[in-house]
């Protein structure tokens, strides 16, 4: 099934492209490929732009990893532009953030704040990695959506504090 086609769920608004395709190529492969196409995408997770690395400081810590992860959402004209720090030693978690980052970055606000809670799932990801991994990074898309939601006037779309 296509995840793009909005006959799939009434309920639920379409992914935004990027990331629609990203879930796509996660659904068409077995576990083992899934876990090698996670790992290679963190691989090519870009660096830090210098003026975000300036402001490392200001980056949202994301403590339901076990690596040190750090996400900062910045909200311009409607747009979310996804910045992401994970450690290389951390292959996993490297590559879902990677995933959010090629998935989300450039997306709408609306858009983001729409992705579903159980991207990871969605990727297939049950399947390859640890239940403590999954919570990290179910937290870490947590987090960028709280932060999405505030620099937008959203308000919050969890129960987490701002």
């Amino acid at each position: 099934m296509n995840v793009t086609d909005d006959v799939s769920d009434a309920r639920t608004p379409p992914l935004p492209p990027a990331l629609a395709g990203l879930v796509e190529e996660f659904e068409a492969l077995g576990p083992g490929d899934r876990l090698q196409l996670l790992v290679d995408l963190g691989a090519d997770l870009p660096d830090l732009p210098a003026r975000v690395e300036a402001r490392r400081g200001e980056m949202e810590a994301v403590p339901e990893c076990q690596a040190p992860v750090f996400v900062l959402a910045e909200v311009a004209a409607g747009r979310v532009s996804v910045h992401v720090s994970a450690p290389a030693h951390a292959p996993t978690t490297r590559g879902f953030a990677a995933v959010v980052h090629e998935g989300l970055d450039g997306a709408t606000t609306a858009e983001v704040l729409a992705v579903p809670d159980d991207l990871p799932a969605q990727l297939g990801l049950a399947e390859v990695v640890s239940p403590l991994r999954l919570r990290g990074m179910s937290g870490l898309l947590r987090r960028l959506k709280r932060q999405v939601a505030v620099a937008s006037g959203a308000g919050s779309t969890s129960g987490e504090p701002a």
